[in-house]
């Protein structure tokens, strides 16, 4: 098999080229990202010679490079994590948001439908088992109360630009499977953690501050909640939505950790009091838990998700393996080498 990837060199994209370079050593994959600032080929460290890995520099709304890559490379997949994702950055410039990943999703997507379908409802025979996966957020069903789950069916309500640009785009590969029958599946996963994310994040922002004797930031009261995902078994559940998936569906991946942002830096300082007792002594302190600090919150805030992740559980077979208390330690440790230099 011949695999796009677009945003490889981003957190999940960068820890499923891994993944599915061991799992499956015959697949051809071809990783296009524009490396942006959160883009960064160090997370790729160690695949760069793999004999059937090619990385391209490029944008995903460059439609004659996206062509090109089709010809060349004759895809029958394509696996779309490119895409802006920091909310604090959307509400300061949505437009990009709205480039890359409406107008970003819909490049790739019209490239894909001209390359293997012939006309609506009619693929081209060397490409009617081609699949086009696209990787989204459960953001974009808005907001929760204290109780309630996400599932597949929960309307759309995105409340920041970057929630409804990926639910513009989560419309689109909509409209390519009803409109002309291409063989697209999404995924919508709760908020990833592990190994390789970018610094901005809740996760390392936490790990990184604590580290370096800085006041470790917390919007508003601490009480947001989120439902956390190990990036390993998100990877994990790409690969059976991509193999196995029913086209057309929507399938919402959770990790059933749901934990407050003020939780989730409690129990990162409480794992770094254990192991770095040397730091906290030159930082004269007693717990790094005394760096917290909360800050204004967030404009838009939502205050909980949480996903039902019955269907992929039960239509698949998938469940997460990895329990949070695993989980951030492994986090924390793949840190330590980067923020401890």
């Amino acid at each position: 098999m011949d695999i796009l990837i677009t945003g490889g060199a981003g957190f999940i994209g960068a820890n499923f080229i891994h993944y599915i370079l061991e799992k499956y050593p015959s697949y051809k994959v071809v990783n296009l990202d524009l490396l942006t600032y959160a883009g960064d080929l160090q997370k790729l460290s160690g695949i760069e010679d793999h004999p059937n890995y090619t990385f391209i520099k490029g944008d995903i709304r460059d439609r004659e490079l996206v062509e090109q890559l089709f010809e060349q490379y004759q895809f029958d997949g394509v696996i779309h994590f490119a895409a802006e994702s920091h909310v604090d950055n959307s509400i300061k410039n949505p437009g990009a948001f709205v480039e890359t990943n409406v107008n970003g999703t819909f490049t790739l997507l019209d490239v894909a439908r001209h390359y293997w379908i012939e006309a609506p409802f009619k693929m081209k025979k060397q490409f009617k088992h081609a699949r086009f996966h696209h990787i989204s957020t459960d953001e974009v069903y808005g907001t929760l109360g204290k109780t309630g789950y996400f599932n597949e069916e929960t309307p759309y309500a995105p409340n920041s630009p970057y929630s409804a640009s990926k639910a513009s785009s989560d419309m689109l590969v909509r409209s390519y499977y009803h409109t002309y029958d291409m063989n697209v599946v999404t995924t919508n996963c709760s908020n990833n953690y592990g190994p390789l994310q970018h610094d901005e994040k809740l996760i390392p922002t936490v790990i990184r501050k604590a580290l370096t004797g800085q006041s470790i930031p917390i919007y508003g009261t601490g009480q947001n909640i989120r439902d956390w995902l190990f990036v390993e078994d998100h990877c994990k559940a790409i690969d059976m939505v991509f193999h196995k998936g029913i086209a057309g569906e929507t399938y919402l991946v959770g990790g059933n950790n749901e934990l407050t942002n003020v939780e989730i830096a409690t129990v990162i300082c409480g794992i770094l009091d254990q192991h770095c007792s040397k730091i906290l002594k030159k930082l004269q302190l007693h717990s790094f838990k005394q760096l917290i600090t909360y800050v204004e919150d967030r404009a838009g805030h939502d205050f909980r998700y949480a996903i039902d992740a019955t269907k992929i559980k039960t239509t698949l077979g998938w469940g997460p393996d990895t329990t949070f208390e695993k989980g951030i330690n492994i986090t924390i440790r793949s840190y330590f080498e980067k923020y401890l230099k």
